[in-house]
């Protein structure tokens, strides 16, 4: 099994991941502070250079065994080697998670003013006081809801009922 079968959407949505894997890959490499050639001598030859490069450039799938292998030989988990969560496959529209600013500021103050604070904070780092909605990460609601004593979903659940969380879909031409 090679990594063109994770995701869905054919050719492009593989390759594209393959760049992402190879990214990691590249920066892994650099990180420890080794050339392609300083991969292939430190291999003792198990790792070939112009194999690495097509790897790091999306140029050549890796199978899972060899992304193994290679994790291996960089002492590093699995899954360093792969692209983050948030810039994982490209999927067709992928909905987006958004806080709705103008219910935020009818729910109840002692129970949002945590999430309030965030957002100023979030809204100062994006010199962004206008907007009416703040999109969010994944991990954004992670961190929220371990900041509030809770699971991402009691918080996203809570929010809900506050009509606060909702989830838009991007249009046709955003990139994501």
């Amino acid at each position: 099994m090679t990594l063109a079968s994770v995701g869905d959407g054919g050719v492009s949505v593989t390759r594209e991941y393959a760049k992402a894997v190879g990214a990691r890959l590249r920066a892994i490499r650099i990180q420890q502070g080794l050339s392609l050639q300083g991969v292939e001598q430190k291999s003792r030859g198990r790792w070939k250079t112009a194999a690495v490069g097509s790897y790091e450039r999306g140029d050549r799938m890796i199978s899972v065994n060899q992304l193994s292998e290679l994790a291996g030989f960089y002492g590093v988990p699995v899954s360093a080697l792969l692209p983050d969560e948030d810039a994982g496959p490209p999927r067709e529209r992928r909905p987006r998670t958004v806080l709705n600013l103008e219910r935020l500021t009818d729910a109840p103050a002692d129970q949002s003013a945590l999430l309030r604070r965030w957002v100023a904070q979030i809204q100062r780092q994006r010199d962004d006081y206008a907007g009416r909605v703040l999109s969010i990460r994944d991990s954004d609601l992670r961190a929220l809801a371990l900041l509030h004593d809770t699971s991402p979903v009691d918080l996203a659940e809570r929010l809900r009922a506050w009509g606060v969380l909702e989830t838009n879909f991007p249009p046709e031409d955003e990139p994501e």
